[in-house]
């Protein structure tokens, strides 16, 4: 086991958000269940029968991407999660981490991979948990201390910063089943999809889809923040209504975080499958409410400008679209004049281009904010500011992950 520290980390970490779980906890259980080992086809065929979809932001078919890499692959772990909204990875490695390791150990074991495998982490708390479970497991594992920001998280980014290179998204993008680590074919996901993939051994196909319907059953991690019920890292079953979560759902709500969608998500449930066929990303697994006494408009204002900030400054569209984004979001939190028009347009050009998807889910989170919250817009642009200050429910550094 090995811990690499850059030496710019923080010294201080933020604490582990409120854990909770609706129905039998399963990821965030007390106690690991017994984790036998599989070969790859038993588990390509296991991720094929309950429709497992990868616990990043893309929710890719884990069978698919098992099935795409020769054995002796390489094995990547991205616990980076660089989403200042969303806790749920941490949350996992530090209440849950013999569990993650043990989804690694099945995996690499798997692939016949002759490389610890590695997982990047950005924070301390999580990497030592992983350290003392591995220790544990007796498992050799190469965990990586990194900063790589919110864009760096992306696997090209990813890999590209963990070899040395500048952590950047390439212009022309390779899968890492091609090309990954020291350029050889590499299986990297989500920390969580580790853990289900660990779930999915121990239980077998029947006993993971005991829960969640049967187009997408099992349970997922999310980060739930600002006006809602309870606020924490929360286990709960695919299917589970949204209201459950927030409280409501005849109101706004951001859905996947900063790469998600503002929607008024009425009779919505968690789902991937069900939510793409409304146009709204999981993603980042994040769902917050703002609470009356917050501007909107505001809170919008400041996390496009942060996602300006946060891109890699390497493609035209982020360097000068998404600044000119912010810059507008900004002028109407201010309550001055803005073309609206413009700004939709500015928003039309940027979606879709870049060498990353964030130029893309930055401009759904502003354009999907401008449809949810037209009424402020119409006030703020018309100038009169609604004399809400901006409270900070949705956070843009890594406090407790937004949880108030």
């Amino acid at each position: 086991m090995t811990v690499t520290d850059p030496g710019t980390l923080p010294a201080l970490f933020p604490a582990t958000p409120p854990l909770l779980t609706l129905g039998e906890p399963r990821l965030l259980a007390a106690a690991p269940p017994a984790v036998p080992s599989r070969d790859r086809a038993w588990l390509v065929h296991a991720a094929t029968d309950v429709r497992l979809l990868g616990r990043g932001g893309a929710a890719f078919p884990v069978a698919r991407k098992l099935a795409s890499v020769p054995l002796g692959a390489r094995v990547l772990v991205n616990a980076s999660e660089g989403e200042p909204a969303s806790f749920k990875d941490r949350a996992l490695m530090r209440h849950s981490p013999d569990l993650v390791v043990a989804g690694i150990r099945l995996v690499a074991a798997a692939l016949g991979s002759g490389r610890p495998a590695v997982v990047a982490v950005e924070d301390e708390p999580s990497a030592q948990a992983l350290a003392q479970a591995a220790g544990r497991a007796g498992a050799e594992l190469d965990v990586r201390l990194t900063r790589h920001g919110f864009v760096g998280g992306e696997i090209g980014a990813l890999v590209n910063g963990m070899e040395g290179r500048a952590p950047r998204p390439d212009g022309r993008r390779v899968l890492p089943t091609e090309r990954g680590l020291a350029g050889r074919p590499t299986f990297a996901s989500n920390v969580e999809t580790f853990a289900q993939l660990a779930l999915l051994s121990a239980l077998g196909p029947a006993g993971y889809a005991a829960v969640g319907p049967a187009h997408e059953p099992g349970t997922s991690l999310t980060t739930v923040l600002g006006a809602t019920p309870v606020n924490g890292v929360v286990e709960v079953p695919h299917g589970t209504a949204l209201r459950d979560l927030v409280g409501h759902d005849d109101g706004p709500v951001l859905v996947g975080g900063y790469h998600g969608t503002w929607a008024v998500p009425t009779g919505a449930r968690v789902s991937r499958v069900e939510l793409r066929e409304r146009a709204i990303g999981w993603g980042a697994g994040v769902l917050a409410v703002l609470p009356a006494d917050t501007c909107p408009v505001a809170e919008v204002a400041r996390v496009t400008d942060w996602l300006a900030e946060a891109s890699a400054r390497q493609c035209g569209p982020c360097v000068f679209g998404l600044r000119a984004v912010a810059d507008d979001v900004q002028a109407l939190a201010q309550a001055r004049p803005v073309d609206l028009e413009r700004l939709q347009a500015r928003v039309g050009m940027v979606r879709g281009r870049g060498a990353c998807h964030h130029p893309t889910g930055a401009t759904g989170f502003v354009a999907s904010a401008l449809t949810v919250f037209a009424e402020d817009v119409a006030r703020h642009r018309a100038g009169h500011h609604c004399g809400r200050a901006d409270l900070g429910v949705l956070p843009t550094t890594h406090t407790t992950g937004g949880v108030r």
